[in-house]
């Protein structure tokens, strides 16, 4: 084992540390957010906004989301498990096997008749939205490629503290997402749909090479130990660790074109997806602050003193962007971002509005996701993961069908109210399911710093 991995795993986990771990990755994470709401305000500026934005944010990005949620762990993977060489090297063969068979997989359905049959029929989507949209899914095609290999790359980072690395990648991918949009502006010919979609791609690629020059001085061999750390990862042991998590972002991910299929049927259909990429993105940028959180509970809670400490860190953050986000809904700040910053007419500003009051527990529930599938990865147990995330589906797609049958509430009220009781009767499974890692980890006796 390498002086390097020795020194890092005995050092007790202050407050400090925690806070030191976590607010780069809470920046990255902010930065990323303001991805979608940034493209979604300049194509709101463009003609025919209603249709360009239901099809962006009901049908392309939901579609993308969804093609590359297999790889969206590798994040959470290459922080707990590539510890040596031979384990990077073996993530990084299942991260191009992974690439190679998704992106095959999104040009199936952005050039060919399969996506009349996924946006048209599966979905259902506005008519109009359809030919927009097929040219926005073309577009993002390098997108699945570029999210595996920044993920990848992404942990190796954070597992040898250099977090702040990954805060300056998002930064490259929000400067070339402006850079394109400032471009697509001022050329004033081109489709809302084809700058948001192509400032969304250029982003995630400029952001993934960005990543990949950082990392080359921590894959050196005095950093990422030669010598194998522990007993060797094998294939076997990795898909059986890794499987059970990558079924959990997939079926989350699922939600979206779910959601978007449920809207479409239900009342005020295009204001409700018009409106869906724009209010899920102000509430992603407090649920990111959550979403931070994951990453630090795993690289962490082998160090002594790190229970207490994160669990109070966890508490605290999830009071604040409680009311963070009670602010944003209770104030003039909310109208602020719909139509100002986004570039709402009035009438969706105020479906906006009245639509946050329905997310107000998402941000906090983020916090308190990380934290209970945190301890759960730590502790090897990635099928609780995935038994929380179907506890999640089924009451989403409950909650949403229920919806469509009623017809008495506009889509997007009914879409946030089942994220918002899914997400919490799946936190509580999670939670009761790491119990047994809580109970092993204040058990087993502290290591001398």
């Amino acid at each position: 084992m390498s002086p390097h991995v020795t020194n890092h795993s005995r050092t007790p986990v202050t407050r400090g540390t925690v806070l030191r771990a976590w607010w780069p990755l809470a920046l990255s994470w902010m930065m990323m957010g303001l991805e979608l709401p940034l493209v979604s305000a300049v194509m709101a500026r463009f003609p025919d906004p209603e249709v360009t934005l239901a099809a962006f944010g009901g049908v392309v990005f939901p579609i993308a989301m969804v093609i590359e949620g297999p790889i969206i762990m590798l994040l959470s993977a290459s922080t707990a498990l590539a510890r040596d060489r031979a384990s990077y090297l073996l993530i990084r063969r299942f991260m191009w096997t992974s690439v190679a068979v998704l992106t095959g997989l999104h040009i199936a359905v952005a050039f060919t008749p399969l996506f009349d049959v996924v946006a048209g029929g599966w979905l259902g989507v506005p008519p109009r939205t359809i030919e927009p949209a097929r040219v926005g899914l073309q577009l993002m095609t390098p997108w699945t490629g570029a999210i595996a290999y920044r993920r990848f790359q992404q942990g190796i980072l954070i597992r040898f503290e250099h977090s702040r690395r990954v805060g300056a990648g998002t930064a490259v991918r929000l400067l070339v997402n402006m850079a394109v949009l400032v471009a697509g502006a001022l050329h004033g010919n081109l489709p809302g749909i084809v700058i948001g979609a192509s400032a969304i791609a250029a982003g995630v690629v400029g952001e993934a090479l960005f990543i990949g020059l950082v990392v080359r001085p921590v894959l050196r061999r005095n950093v990422l130990p030669t010598a194998t750390v522990g007993a060797p990862l094998r294939l076997p042991e990795f898909l059986r660790f890794y499987i059970p998590l990558a079924l959990t972002p997939l079926i989350t991910l699922a939600a979206a074109p779910l959601a978007s299929a449920a809207m479409s049927r239900m009342p005020r259909a295009l204001d409700s997806l018009a409106i869906w990429p724009v209010v899920n993105g102000g509430v992603f940028l407090l649920r990111g602050l959550g979403f931070a959180f994951n990453e630090v509970v795993v690289a962490l809670l082998e160090r002594p003193g790190a229970l207490p400490q994160l669990r109070r860190f966890a508490q605290g953050l999830a009071a604040a962007v409680s009311v963070a986000l009670l602010l944003a809904a209770a104030t003039p700040l909310g109208r602020l971002w719909f139509a100002d910053a986004a570039g709402l007419n009035p009438e969706l500003v105020a479906l906006s509005l009245a639509a946050v009051w329905a997310a107000l527990a998402m941000p906090a529930l983020a916090v308190q996701n990380s934290w209970v599938q945190g301890l759960l990865v730590h502790g090897r147990r990635t099928r609780a993961v995935t038994e929380g995330v179907l506890v999640y589906g089924g009451v989403y797609a409950a909650g949403l069908a229920f919806g469509v049958v009623w017809g008495g509430a506009t889509g997007i009220f009914v879409a946030l109210a089942a994220t918002t009781l899914g997400g919490a009767l799946q936190n509580a499974w999670m939670a009761r399911r790491a119990q047994a890692v809580v109970s092993q980890l204040q058990a087993a006796p502290e290591r001398p710093a």
